[in-house]
């Protein structure tokens, strides 16, 4: 193959890319609920396998996966809803509050600009008649209740096809597995690629369920901490840093910044910075110590390759493809050998 042939193989190739990433943008409505049905399936799996290890049908895994998929969903949105409530009820303190500081630093811009321009007319005076520019404030635009029926129809599919692809993965994921092997190895690599589905399966599942203790261990303290500042729904509060602490870096960062509005909200002075610093001090904690020692030893990842990937995930399907896009990194990276399990030769990505 000479030179203007690889070229063109690697045009081909790029230009394949380029539009299965545009056909995933274009699809997201529908691609990202599977996709997160699909990992949620894969995490799901030792809770299937148990049922069949009992002697019971695969049905029954299936019902009981996604049964507690949903219940799970709904606690968390009925948690959500006083938060969401309080902060719709504070957001005219927070904008009154947000507004003196702006005006403030408004003030400060303008004492600047006039010894600025000071000290340019002295050196070059402006011409006469020149008016300053007049600013206008835009306006916040809340979403009405309109907005919120015209979105249900949208939201409601998304759930449908999310339940349903969860449900029959867990019911059919062997057989998906035997297929892909079928058809996408050898007679004589069958058995072995099978074999990295099912341990890929494997790691995601046990790096979600370590995760998800980890989040759940850091939501409880800072919900403890907040109560002890008094802050108000500290308790529901420690349930959105256990649920955006799977977002990692974004999600945390955002969950500052409102704890940041919210700290302004509800106290005065310098204890309006306490619910962001307390969560923060403990969100550096655990990333610098607790989830390195639970988490790093065996499953080390780069953190490039961490971020790039949430990144994408972000930027293709939002905050679903934020939440997807570790686990199936990890996904791809254990079915090609790059992580393996605990004791059987590890390969750390540090070192790729």
């Amino acid at each position: 193959m000479d030179k203007t042939e690889r070229l063109a193989h690697y045009a081909v190739i790029a230009i394949a890319v380029i539009v299965v990433i545009a056909a995933m943008n274009l699809g997201e409505a529908v691609l990202a609920p599977l996709a997160l049905a699909l990992v949620a399936g894969v995490v799901l799996s030792p809770l299937s396998d148990f049922w069949e290890s009992r002697g019971y049908s695969p049905v029954w895994g299936a019902l009981v996966g996604l049964a507690a998929t949903l219940l799970v969903a709904g606690t968390l949105v009925a948690t959500f809803q006083p938060v969401v409530a309080r902060l719709v009820d504070q957001a005219p303190k927070v904008w009154s509050d947000m507004q003196e500081v702006v005006h403030s630093l408004r003030h400060l811009m303008r004492g600047l600009s006039a010894v600025s321009e000071g000290v340019a007319d002295a050196i070059a005076p402006a011409p006469h008649g020149a008016a300053p520019s007049a600013t206008t404030e835009d306006s916040v635009v809340m979403p009405s209740v309109a907005d919120a029926l015209m979105a249900a129809p949208a939201i409601l599919s998304q759930i449908l096809i999310f339940a349903g692809s969860l449900f029959f993965f867990l019911l059919t994921r062997s057989e998906i597995y035997e297929w892909v092997a079928r058809h996408l190895s050898t007679s004589c690599g069958q058995v072995e690629l099978a074999q990295r589905l099912r341990r890929a399966e494997r790691h995601v599942s046990r790096y979600f369920l370590t995760i998800t203790l980890i989040n759940a261990g850091l939501g409880a303290i800072t919900a403890a901490v907040l109560q002890l500042i008094n802050l108000p729904n500290a308790m529901v509060w420690g349930v959105v840093v256990f649920i955006v602490n799977f977002v990692v870096y974004l999600g945390p960062a955002v969950l500052m910044t409102v704890l940041l509005f919210v700290g302004v909200a509800e106290f005065d002075g310098l204890l309006a910075l306490m619910p962001a610093a307390a969560f923060l001090t403990l969100n550096t904690l655990e990333g610098q110590f607790v989830t390195p020692a639970l988490v790093g030893r065996h499953m080390a990842i780069n953190p490039l390759l961490v971020f790039l990937a949430l990144i994408f995930g972000l930027w293709l399907w939002g905050p679903i493809g934020g939440i997807v896009a570790i686990p199936l990194l990890l996904w791809v990276l254990v079915l090609n050998d790059a992580i393996r399990a605990p004791g059987g030769g590890a390969l750390p990505l540090e070192t790729l």
